[in-house]
This record gives structure tokens, sequence and C-alpha cells, in this order.
């Protein structure tokens, strides 16, 4: 309405968003931001702040100390908040269903499509298993991405 009081937009006209392909993106990105800050706060909860202070007596600049110091000590929690990210993010139906009107085919809809409405379960059925083979190949390479480096760390990582 303020926008109408400014006379930046006439009565009859709004700003298009919904059914697009930016509604779904920031409708996604509204629910899934806090998933992902959580786990980045909780690595940078621990983050010895000393490290930072020997970077700035070292001469390091802002960003030297950003990009050598915290983010490869927040690594793991990037990691970790990008997988839970993902995860639910391949599978979300509502969010493209309702803010792209139905128009936008995202895979998770793709799939909810195939057994709801167009009743072609085999093929809805490939795809889900699809999704289930590419996240736990994802799952697959984290783990053993830390287990390498739990081992060149000096860290017993058993199993």
């Amino acid at each position: 309405m303020p926008f109408r009081w400014l006379g930046l937009l006439a009565p009859d006209q709004t700003f298009g968003l919904m059914y697009t392909d930016f509604a779904i993106a920031v409708g996604l990105t509204y629910a899934f931001v806090p998933i992902m800050v959580l786990p980045i706060y909780a690595s940078l909860e621990k983050l010895d702040f000393r490290l930072i202070e020997a970077s700035a007596d070292l001469y390091s600049n802002t960003y030297e100390t950003f990009c050598q110091v915290i983010i490869p000590l927040t690594k793991p929690g990037i990691i970790a908040g990008s997988i839970l990210v993902l995860i639910p993010s391949i599978g979300a139906f509502i969010q493209p269903d309702l803010l792209g009107g139905g128009k936008k085919l995202m895979l998770g809809s793709l799939v909810q499509f195939q057994f709801a409405t167009a009743r072609n379960w085999p093929f809805g059925a490939a795809v889900a298993m699809i999704l289930l083979a590419f996240v736990i190949l994802c799952l697959v390479f984290y783990a053993r991405a830390a287990r390498r480096s739990g081992v060149e760390q000096g860290v017993a990582v058993h199993g």
C-alpha cells in the first residue's frame, strides 16, 4: 500500500512476485536459512578468538583473516548446514506448489505429482530412488571426508 501512496504503483498494478521462480527462491530461502544458520553459529561459538587475534598480529587484513582462519575453522558447520538444507530442499513440494502456483516443477513436486495426480507410481518411485541415492551419496562423501580430516588431525575416529 505505501507504494501506491507514494505514486510508485498504479492502483491496478501489482509487483508480480507470485507464481514466479523468484517467489519460490525467496520462500525456500526464508524456510531454510534458520536451518543453515544454527550449525554455523555452533561452529562460530566454538571458534578460538585467540587465532583471530594472532592473525591480526601477523598483519593479516580482514579478508585474509576471514579466508585463512575463520572459514577453515568453521568448515564443519558450513558443510553440516549445507547437508541439513540440501536434504529437505530436494524434497520440497509445498513451497513450489504454493508460491509457484503449480506451474513450476521441482524434483519434490515432480515425485508428488507422479504419485498423487498422474498415478504413475513406477516413474515416481524411480525419481524418488534417484533422489535417495543422491542424498546417500552426499552423506557417504561427507562421512569419508570427516573421517579423513579427523585422522589427519590426530583424532581417533572409529567406525
